[in-house]
Formats: structure tokens, sequence, C-alpha cells
């Protein structure tokens, strides 16, 4: 597809951004929209009902209830402020992490170049994953060490691509123009280089926000992400991996939910990535 025209003429753009919309408006909107996720009332009448159904009380289960006669559709509708929260914050932190670092490395030479592109590329060797474990598992468990871990361990992508971007700018005349007429050099690449530097930036948070979303899912789904009674789309996949069989909507309505989330927050990128960046698509198709 061509880059010109509007974002929302792109049939992925449209259905990443309308998918997108309506996770964060029922993240938002939860309290309003379903019961409080924690709620046990009789366990034993109301455990694993199945869809459309209601119970004793009145209460009708749009998604079925769990094993403890939690309403599922309510805890994934929690679970999405969790899981969309984790996911943005942390790539909010990489990203800025990964901005100012590849900044300073594009802009400043010598020492500070290769000092930053240094533990840039040490960061890069090593495992995300293992890594990923291995921090989660040091201390205890939560959304907060969830989102400061992917943060933490996303940024290298994002300082490599800012990196070159910079590069690219410092040899541009507008930047000479700007340091010839006495500009400071922090304010010539806070004004003059980083706007004309985020196009790429702005595709890669698109991109992350899917991944880092899996991620949290993964490490959720593992025990070492946010944990129980705390809803979280991974940790809801893992209570229902033992009731497959005779309640499978406990692990597949999270699981649903998480797949195409994923897949519309990639698509949006992928989208953006034609828009903002024309010239890479190019490239890639040749």
């Amino acid at each position: 597809m061509a880059a010109s025209g509007s974002l929302f003429s792109d049939r992925r753009a449209r259905f990443g951004l309308i998918v997108m919309a309506l996770a964060a408006l029922i993240a938002l909107c939860a309290p309003l929209l379903a019961v409080d996720p924690s709620l046990q009332r009789d366990i034993v009448a109301t455990r694993f009902l199945p869809p459309l159904r209601t119970d004793l009380h009145g209460t009708f289960h749009l998604l079925g209830t769990d094993r403890f006669g939690r309403d599922v559709w309510a805890r994934l509708a929690y679970g999405a402020r969790v899981s969309l929260g984790v996911g943005v914050l942390a790539v909010l932190l990489s990203v800025v992490i990964g901005t100012l670092v590849g900044a300073a490395a594009g802009f400043w030479r010598g020492p500070v170049r290769a000092v930053l592109l240094g533990l840039t590329d040490f960061a890069l060797a090593l495992p995300r994953v293992v890594l990923l474990l291995l921090l989660a598992s040091l201390w205890q468990p939560s959304a907060a060490l969830v989102i400061v871990v992917l943060g933490l361990t996303g940024w290298m992508t994002v300082a490599r691509m800012v990196h070159g971007e910079v590069r690219a700018l410092v040899a541009r005349p507008f930047v000479e123009s700007a340091i010839a007429l006495g500009v400071r050099p922090p304010r010539v690449l806070a004004r003059h280089v980083l706007p004309n530097a985020l196009t790429p930036v702005i595709v890669a948070a698109a991109l992350g926000i899917g991944n880092a979303i899996m991620l949290e899912a993964g490490l959720s789904f593992l025990g070492l992400g946010v944990q129980p009674p705390t809803p979280s789309w991974g940790n809801l996949i893992a209570s229902g991996r033992d009731t497959l069989v005779n309640a499978p909507w406990v692990a597949t309505a999270p699981g649903v939910a998480l797949v195409v989330v994923v897949v519309a927050a990639t698509l949006l990128g992928d989208a953006l990535r034609d828009r903002l960046d024309p010239a890479q698509r190019r490239e890639e198709r040749s």
C-alpha cells in the first residue's frame, strides 16, 4: 500500500486503532462494565458456570465463571487494566532511555559515543528472556517490577535507531548553521535534532507495546509477574490451564483477548512504519 493518504486508509491501521481503542475503553470503564472481579458468593453453586448463564443470585455471566465462582468477564476487563498499563508504561520507559542514550551517542563523539554504544551492544548481547526471568526471580513479583524489568531490557533497539537518525541529522547544514551561530549543543540537540529523529521512535513504540504485553503475560503465566488475586491476562490463562477440558472458557477468553490485542498493536506499528518511513518500506520490499 502506498504511504500517501490518511492513516485510516490503511486497513491494518483501522483494525489496530479500533481494537486498541476498544481495549483501552474497556480497561478504563471496567468498574462500570463489570462486577467486582474478586467477588465470590456460593462457590459450589457458581463455579464453572458456562458463558451466557445467570447464577442463583441473578447475576448474568457473559463469559462464565472460574473455579471460585468469579466472573470471567470482570476479571478479563480488570486484567486489561494491568496488561495494557504494564505494556504502555514499560514501552514508555524503554523509549525514554533509548532515546536519551541514542541521542547522546549520535550527537557527541569520542569517549561518550564509545561508552554508550559499548553499553548498548553489551545489553543487546544479553538474552532478554533469560535476563527477564533472572531479574523477576530475584525480587518479589509485582506490576511495578515487571514495568521496570521490561523497560530496562527493551531500550537498546530504540537507542540504535535514534543513534543512526541523529548521526545523519548532525551532518545536515541546518545543524552546522545553528552551531556556527553560537547555539549551545544541548539546545541544538533538543530543539533541532531530536524532533526530526522521532519517526523510528514512534514506530518502535507502537510495535513494542504488543511485545511488552506478550512478555508480561508470559511472566505472569510463569508466576513471575503480576500475582493473584490481581487479575492480568497472563495469570488468568495460567489459572485456566488445568480446566481446558471441562471449562475451556476460563483460559480461552483471556487468550483470545491477548492474541487480538497483540496482533492489533503489531499491525498498527506496521502501518505507522509504512506511513512515516516509506523509504524503509520500499527497501524491505525490493
